[in-house]
């Protein structure tokens, strides 16, 4: 999925033998959703480009969907491996904290929101996610423990991204809208439960 790229990202993975989707509007949720809802097969990855995670942890991923009835599998960089400079205490602690507060709230028990994740595309599409922007994977966690999602965690390693500064971790800002933002999807669906409740 070419979300807008301007450098060679799209013509290498073409020239690898990828088919390449691109989609012009804005927003890290809606270049996600586009690509599941064009996808085939049986089991979504989720990978970002920058060179932070290893696809060749892609297996660790698919396994125990494909041997163990799981619904969704996360890729816990806290639970595994992080290169120095990959992940700013900042961004450390927003995750630190959000994952918490499902656990609290949702009673899923995560260490991290990860991006590195695999799924079961025909569960994933039924969630009907609404955020197209960067809190389209937490509303996907949030939403999938609501479904009591059989959801698992591997480790995976995670290294300095590649090819300029983030948008989000890159910047103490970044950092602290893209953690109000995903709390205040987190919150969101408490409040939806309660309203349902009463």
């Amino acid at each position: 999925m070419d979300g807008g790229s301007t450098d060679d990202t799209a013509r290498i993975a073409e020239s690898g033998g990828a088919h390449v989707i691109t989609e012009r509007r804005r927003g890290y949720g809606r270049a996600c959703d586009t690509g599941a809802q064009l996808a085939s097969g049986d089991i979504l990855v989720f990978l970002d480009a920058d060179g932070a995670n290893d696809p060749s942890q892609i297996p660790d991923l698919i396994t125990p969907i494909t041997q163990g009835g799981v619904d969704m599998v996360l890729g816990s960089r806290l639970a595994g491996k992080i290169a120095p400079g990959a992940m700013p205490w900042h961004q450390r602690f927003g995750n630190w904290l959000s994952a918490l507060l499902i656990h609290i709230l949702y009673g899923l028990p995560i260490t991290d929101l990860s991006p590195f994740r695999a799924v079961v595309r025909q569960k994933l599409l039924s969630l009907d996610i609404q955020d197209m922007t960067y809190g389209y994977p937490t509303e996907t966690i949030v939403k999938a423990a609501r479904c009591a999602w059989a959801v698992e965690e591997v480790p995976v390693h995670s290294y300095p991204r590649s090819g300029g500064k983030s948008k989000i971790s890159g910047t103490m800002r970044g950092t602290i809208l893209a953690t109000v933002h995903i709390l205040g999807t987190i919150f969101r669906y408490v409040r939806y439960d309660e309203q349902k409740s009463a």
